[in-house]
């Protein structure tokens, strides 16, 4: 049975994420589940605006248009992570998502007090390997990985593109469609988090390694949730050799040995562009950081200067 509040309210017509019409927003959200929405702050704006309520509770508001059904999902998935006393972030109790103009919102408990503690790499990878052992109820009716299901959309709405860039993405897309097909998987299907990386896990208050994140929860092949952390390792320098050892025997697994790696790297490496691509409007940071990987894509340079976002 679906758990969703649905508010209609006003002055939140523009889709761009702004401090004022995003604090609009968690007003009417608050109010609608019996928050106090006075003294909130705003802690990023990104894919999603994302506020501390008070000390202890977390909203994260998405953009309009974005599949009510992912909200759903995510909060059924905390309640079934909860229930299995999986280290993950809990969702408060309460009537969620509440849809706002068109926006979904969920409140979460916050897992630390101050600033994020992110997690090692072996911790990750442990957080990872538990995940991968559970079985998802059948009533939670977790999607098949659909690894390209949003990334034409970015390209073609991206209005700071160039006409030439945007054409050599949605070739490359169809490229990198026609070798996903192809790919012989060595790990067995199963639950997957979709975007298992070092952004993704944080120390609690206790220490403890807590996954972060569960929207894009899905089945498929677990490699998918390994391949971040050696992209982050061999293209960008975000992780040093040791830290990529440590994840890799800590989850039993080395990803970067698998005759399919470099194509499942080139894609979550595409996937990235693309993300980065439909914010390249927002601000002339966005935009040259967008285009230096488009070009690095287009030439096969070295991704050592991209910036982590």
């Amino acid at each position: 049975m679906r758990r969703t509040q649905r508010v209609k309210a006003q002055g939140t017509d523009e889709d761009v994420f702004t401090p004022e019409n995003t604090a609009m927003t968690l007003t009417r959200a608050c109010q609608a589940v019996g928050l106090p929405p006075e003294g909130a702050h705003l802690m990023r704006l990104g894919s999603n605006a994302v506020y501390r309520v008070n000390g202890s509770v977390i909203a994260r508001i998405s953009h309009r248009g974005t599949d009510t059904q992912e909200s759903e999902r995510a909060i059924a998935v905390a309640r079934w992570l909860e229930s299995a006393d999986y280290p993950a972030v809990r969702a408060i109790d309460v009537k969620q998502p509440v849809i706002v103009d068109g926006r979904p919102v969920t409140f979460w408990l916050a897992v630390t007090d101050g600033p994020d503690d992110w997690a090692t790499t072996d911790e990750i990878a442990g957080v990872i390997r538990k995940l991968h052992s559970l079985d998802a109820p059948p009533d939670l009716n977790l999607p098949p990985l659909e690894p390209f299901a949003k990334a034409s959309e970015r390209i073609k709405r991206s209005a700071a593109l160039k006409s030439e860039s945007r054409e050599f993405l949605l070739q490359r897309l169809g490229e990198l469609k026609d070798e996903w097909l192809k790919l012989n998987f060595e790990l067995p299907t199963g639950v997957i988090h979709g975007d298992a990386s070092v952004g993704n896990v944080l120390r609690d208050r206790n220490g403890i390694p807590t996954l972060m994140d569960l929207d894009s929860f899905a089945t498929g092949p677990r490699e998918w949730d390994l391949v971040l952390t050696a992209l982050y390792y061999q293209h960008f320098g975000w992780h040093t050799r040791s830290e990529y050892e440590a994840f890799a025997n800590t989850y039993g697994f080395d990803v970067m040995t698998w005759s399919g790696y470099p194509v499942m790297r080139d894609i979550r490496e595409f996937l990235m562009v693309t993300w980065l691509a439909q914010k390249a409007d927002e601000n002339e940071e966005t935009a040259t950081e967008a285009a230096k990987r488009i070009e690095t894509l287009r030439t096969g340079g070295s991704r050592r200067d991209w910036k982590p976002w």
